[in-house]
């Protein structure tokens, strides 16, 4: 199988494209930041945010092998703070590289997904793009965006042979964490005297969370599936259990729990 990924220098994507590969799949990656290699993947310079590298690694992949049969959008990142301080660069910035990152590379692949009659997109969400996140409120927004976006577009292609998964991971220890951009403004600070201390309990509970390897084991099984479902969240059983709880609770009950997780 050939499989693209985004993003594999760290975290899950790196974690995923060395189980995929010891899997036997040729696998393909973009990366921005030179990093240790590893073996059996190939290495293509590209950045979600510029649509000629993107353009660039799909045709280097499709030269080579002649078909994408996967593509995982992985590639993302994390600005954390109260909305209201959130500036509007930052802001387009975090939605850019979420939402508009994966939007260009399925705008690419699936043309040719969709020519060859097969193919599998995978995205990574969080699950933060079930329930939007106090102090992670722009983060949430950019996974609601790729969950609105898959629902649709699975529709779509379904009739050629695509199909559509979206991965709802929760708390990973990953480099995700250390890479947060933060609001660190001391106006912040002072309107939201919860904000510090709910930001160190989610970078304790992230620090703490599950092994990225433990998601590409999971990915390992989803690719190889003949019929995959739409969703999997990957995540311990409290934060499953969440997930559940918001579907079936109302949502003023629902808010008080999470309110109360946060400390707010």
């Amino acid at each position: 199988m050939v499989i693209l990924i985004t993003g594999i220098t760290s975290g899950f994507g790196r974690a995923m494209a060395r189980q995929l590969s010891l899997d036997g799949h040729k696998v393909y990656g973009t990366y921005r930041r030179d990093s240790d290699p590893l073996p059996g993947v190939t290495y293509i310079r590209a950045d979600v945010q510029d649509q000629e590298s993107l353009k660039n690694a799909v045709a280097h992949v499709v030269e080579a092998e002649g078909r994408i049969d996967t593509l995982i959008s992985n590639a993302g990142m994390g600005i954390g703070g109260p909305l209201e301080f959130t500036s509007i660069e930052d802001a387009q910035r975090q939605m850019d590289v979420n939402f508009m990152g994966m939007v260009r590379l399925v705008s690419l692949v699936v043309p040719i997904m969709r020519q060859q009659r097969h193919g599998h997109i995978i995205c990574v969400s969080s699950i933060g793009g079930l329930m939007g996140l106090p102090y992670q409120g722009m983060y949430s927004a950019s996974k609601f965006a790729i969950e609105g976006y898959c629902e649709a577009l699975r529709l779509e292609v379904r009739q050629f042979g695509i199909k559509v998964t979206v991965i709802n991971p929760g708390d990973f220890a990953t480099g995700f964490t250390a890479q947060r951009d933060k609001v660190d403004n001391p106006d912040a600070l002072a309107a939201y005297p919860g904000y510090a201390q709910s930001m160190q309990s989610i970078e304790h509970d992230e620090n703490s969370g599950l092994q990225p390897d433990r998601l590409a084991r999971r990915i390992s099984r989803i690719v190889r599936k003949r019929h995959p479902r739409n969703r999997y969240i990957i995540a311990t059983l409290v934060q499953k259990a969440s997930v559940v709880l918001k579907a079936i609770l109302p949502a003023k009950w629902y808010d008080r729990i999470l309110g109360s997780y946060y400390k707010l």
